[in-house]
């Protein structure tokens, strides 16, 4: 299994290739989310709070891999299907490319040619962002079975989007949680408050 960044999230039409700024590739988040898994993966005493320093020390992706895998041996197979669903999604879509009575013929041919220039970087994308939900799933099940009431984090962009899919993840096993900014030290940190007993 193979990860690297792939890029922003393309869109792909019979005029061209446009990639649209802000949809970040996954990847770019898995080193935090990682950190975040290898913070909370400790023996828990009831009533005790723990802290963790972020330490941003710039895994390579491979290691990124071998951490998530040490905790699902089989989610390399996993992965490896839920691709082969997604390829099947992208063979489906130039399929439906052909069926657009709006283009002509010599439209519908450049469209499907740039589906096929972007296949290995849309493949790319989707298997870091597969994994990365993986991650965030296995954080989820550290929190519920600890009971895990506050995630604390330095505010910035990749963190606070963690927190907000962890959060996001979560409301799917019926547990609420407040996201907020810590204004009261000197530097600014994200706060997850999770509402588990």
């Amino acid at each position: 299994m193979i990860l690297k960044y792939a890029g922003f999230k393309p869109f792909i039409d019979q005029h061209g290739i446009h990639f649209r700024d802000g949809k970040e590739d996954k990847f770019s988040y898995l080193i935090y989310a990682i950190d975040i898994l290898k913070a909370i993966d400790h023996p828990y005493k009831k009533n005790t709070k723990y802290s963790h320093s972020v330490i941003n020390d710039n895994l390579k992706p491979e290691e990124i891999v071998n951490v998530l895998l040490s905790y699902h041996p089989k989610l390399e197979k996993i992965m490896t299907e839920e691709i082969v669903n997604y390829k099947a999604h992208l063979d489906e879509e130039e399929k439906h490319v052909k069926t657009l009575v709006s283009l002509s013929d010599l439209e519908k041919e450049t469209f499907i040619n740039n589906l096929r220039i972007m296949r290995d970087y849309k493949i790319q994308r989707a298997k870091n962002k597969i994994f990365y939900f993986h991650c965030i799933e296995t954080i989820v099940e550290f929190i519920l079975k600890n009971s895990i009431k506050e995630i604390d984090t330095p505010f910035n962009e990749r963190f606070w989007h963690i927190l907000q899919t962890i959060e996001g993840f979560l409301s799917k096993h019926n547990i609420s949680s407040t996201l907020k900014v810590d204004r009261s030290n000197e530097q600014l940190k994200a706060m997850l408050l999770i509402n588990i007993y």
